[in-house]
């Protein structure tokens, strides 16, 4: 699980400017979003909700100085809130939170006809449309690193052993075998087995460390096998230098 900022809570309590799209933002150098990522990343981690806040579950964040609070909902999960514990005080963060939640609550009791029987009102803390605008414009970062991650580790243990590796990445079936002559010829096989992006294809060749773009040609076959339904698969070469740092790059890692 994630954790990530909401835009208001990034701009106006951590002190933060939006970073370009391809910074995710549960990836923003701050150190509460770090300890949040941090705590919050294992199902099981250790839990602390704000129990002055009764009409959404928060839970508290806490590093140095810096005080969160946390809406747990999945993947992604929000910083909500976030502040600074003055010097010389208690926890005073989460009293002010709640009294502001409070406030919050007599305010649109006062203004609706149907009065909310919780003691807080948090909406506005929420992840609003821009928030979630955010996280889908980010989607293509996330899927990019996951394609490189895939691509890298089955051309890493075909270099190791010479046999075609499979792995599975966004609907299609990935299979790579590297020959270890002294062209390193390299084969690439994609089955689509769902509807997948347009040009995965090309990304995916793209990732191959070691080849040059536009080398890649057709093939009507694997070696050893022939090709399988809805499968393409296409050769290239590998430069030998790109090989042998993708070898020491994993077996350093």
């Amino acid at each position: 699980m994630s954790v990530r900022p909401t835009l208001r809570c990034l701009r106006d309590e951590l002190g933060l400017e939006v970073p370009p799209v391809t910074v995710p933002l549960n990836e923003v150098d701050h150190p509460l979003v770090r300890k949040a990522n941090g705590q919050f990343s294992a199902p099981s981690g250790p839990r602390e909700r704000i129990r002055a806040v009764d009409d959404t579950v928060m839970f508290k964040v806490k590093v140095q100085r810096w005080r969160g609070a946390l809406v747990d909902a999945g993947e992604p999960s929000w910083l909500v809130a976030a502040g600074i514990r003055e010097d010389g005080s208690r926890d005073d963060f989460y009293a002010a939170l709640a009294e502001s939640l409070n406030a919050a609550r007599i305010r649109y009791n006062a203004e609706h006809a149907q009065s909310l029987a919780t003691q807080t009102y948090s909406a506005g803390l929420l992840p609003t449309v821009d928030d979630k605008d955010r996280y889908r414009a980010e989607a293509g970062v996330r899927l990019l690193r996951e394609l490189r991650a895939a691509v890298h580790s089955v051309v890493h243990a075909s270099l190791l052993d010479g046999h075609e590796h499979t792995s599975e990445i966004s609907g299609a079936e990935l299979g790579v075998v590297v020959r270890a002559a002294e062209d390193n010829a390299t084969y690439v096989a994609l089955r689509i087995v769902g509807s997948v992006p347009d040009d995965l294809v090309a990304v995916v060749l793209s990732l191959v460390p070691g080849c040059d773009r536009d080398g890649w040609y057709p093939e009507f076959a694997m070696p050893e096998r022939q090709l399988r339904a809805n499968e393409q698969a296409y050769s290239n070469l590998m430069d030998p230098v790109a090989a042998a740092e993708l070898l020491e790059a994993h077996d350093g890692a």
